[in-house]
């Protein structure tokens, strides 16, 4: 512990965000490093604690308290080291994870907590700054080869582990990228594609292939991946879209958020000029009030909307921490993202009752009613409906499980009541060899969790080819998040 009373005489400085006014004339991240002198202050701030409940609060196990000191002493090439020894890639945690670690902080309990997560981002991109972070192909072997299904991040994890036990592993991708929603879908203001190329340069140059624009079960099928792999990982995500099931809902101008979100992304990308899909000079209204809406509001900002409304069911929630929000769980208190500072109305306890079309069969105004959930989460209408101008209305309210297409057809999987693929203490489906990680088994969830799904579900299937026990297994499948 550097500085045993550093909690005490140095308060909790937040992360630099770029002007708003100069971020919404470009896609680049919001946040900006700390110097390097208040950052080693800032993790000075750790306590230290006899029972760190900040591992409680990572499903990573990250070492969080050693890293923390380290940095504080500037000894930054081990703090890497203590960093990447629990997580593949802290920099993808590191902008885009809503940190629990923070919220189990011992000083969150009547303190401003460490700030965590801006310590891990620091400590990495340091890392790749010094180049420190390099390729670990295995010294050996095993002659076993895995099919990899998806190439998000619980996807990236498991091949990762995998190719450092010594396996032979494909990665199979039914996009034309690499990366799954850090590619499509996670906007470049929250995490640039200069963070996920680099890595995947990394793990080219430890063996592992890549295959994009191949969808398992349509272009090859389950059979012929199955008689070249010793074991699959099946990584596809829970991307069946929650539908809004109104009037109007086929009206020209309503899409869901994910469509819209990976068009924007193809632009950055330079595929196309100009999204498809734009908010351009148009009243939008989202529909949604949890992340994928919030990235939908930053990126209608870019696209310079005239109006926004974020529309949420959910009541508006406390500032603070309430009797039933105990330290350390993850409580829901109001958390102002980004780009709710660059513009917009927001809405709570609102739903939306109707979407309005024009002469042209083109969207013209959306109606919204206040009202209140009950405690089975039924909404209840209790006030005059409004109706809101709009053209663009973006449809961000998560996901019901996994797909049901081809794969799952083909293998035979069963889902259970989430919609996400059943698995048993290993990993493994109801198909010998055919293991499922990430939110495909767990259901929509944090990147935190996705990357120790993939870590976890690697020892597993390790362990099956081989029958030893040497990858790290963060968490079981049953594990919840506390987020």
């Amino acid at each position: 512990m550097g500085d045993p009373w550093g909690f005490l005489k140095t308060e909790r400085r937040p992360t630099p965000r770029r002007p708003v006014d100069v971020r919404l004339r470009d896609w680049r991240e919001v946040y900006e490093p700390l110097p390097d002198a208040a950052l080693r202050e800032q993790a000075g701030r750790c306590m230290d604690c006899g029972v760190p409940f900040c591992h409680a609060g990572c499903p990573l196990g990250n070492l969080i308290p050693e890293w923390n000191d380290l940095v504080h002493r500037g000894r930054w090439r081990e703090a890497s080291e203590r960093l990447h020894a629990t997580n593949n890639f802290p920099e993808f945690t590191g902008v885009l994870c809503p940190a629990p670690c923070e919220e189990s902080c011992v000083l969150a309990i009547n303190a401003d907590a460490v700030t965590i997560k801006q310590v891990e981002l620091q400590i990495v991109d340091h890392a790749w700054e010094q180049g420190w972070v390099r390729p670990l192909p295995p010294a050996r072997r095993t002659g076993r080869t895995v099919t990899v299904v998806g190439s998000g991040p619980a996807g990236l994890a498991a091949a990762q582990q995998l190719t450092r036990a010594g396996h032979e592993v494909l990665v199979c991708e039914r996009a034309d990228r690499i990366g799954g929603l850090l590619r499509y879908g996670i906007p470049a203001f929250k995490m640039e594609k200069r963070r996920l190329d680099r890595r995947l340069a990394q793990m080219l140059a430890e063996g592992t292939a890549f295959r994009a624009g191949v969808d398992v079960g349509v272009d090859v099928s389950v059979e012929r991946l199955r008689e070249r792999s010793d074991a699959v990982v099946l990584a596809c995500g829970a991307t069946a879209p929650r539908e809004l099931p109104v009037p109007g809902r086929d009206l020209a101008g309503v899409h869901l958020a994910m469509d819209y979100l990976t068009w924007a992304d193809r632009v950055q990308e330079g595929d196309l000029a100009e999204s498809p899909i734009s908010a351009e000079g148009r009243d939008v209204v989202i529909i949604g009030g949890g992340d994928t809406g919030t990235d939908c509001l930053g990126t209608v900002h870019r696209q310079a909307a005239r109006s926004v409304a974020h529309v949420d069911i959910r009541p508006r929630p406390p500032q603070r921490r309430t009797a039933d929000m105990p330290w350390p769980t993850y409580p829901s208190v109001l958390r102002t993202s980004p780009a709710h500072e660059e513009g917009g109305v927001r809405l709570f306890s609102v739903d939306t009752v109707e979407f309005h079309g024009d002469a042209d069969g083109g969207l013209r105004a959306v109606t919204l009613v206040e009202g209140f959930r009950d405690e089975t989460k039924h909404f209840h209408p209790a006030g005059p409906t409004t109706e809101v101008p709009a053209q663009l209305a973006l449809i961000a309210l998560g996901f019901t499980g996994a797909e049901r297409g081809a794969l799952l057809a083909q293998l035979h999987l069963e889902l259970d009541a989430h919609g996400t693929v059943a698995r048993d203490d290993d990993f493994m489906s109801c198909e010998d060899g055919v293991f499922v990680a990430g939110d495909m088994g767990r259901g929509q969830s944090l990147i935190v969790w996705a990357i120790a799904e993939g870590r976890a579900a690697a020892a597993a299937v390790d362990a099956y080819l081989t029958g030893r026990d040497v990858l790290p297994r963060p968490i079981e499948p049953l594990d919840r998040p506390i987020a």
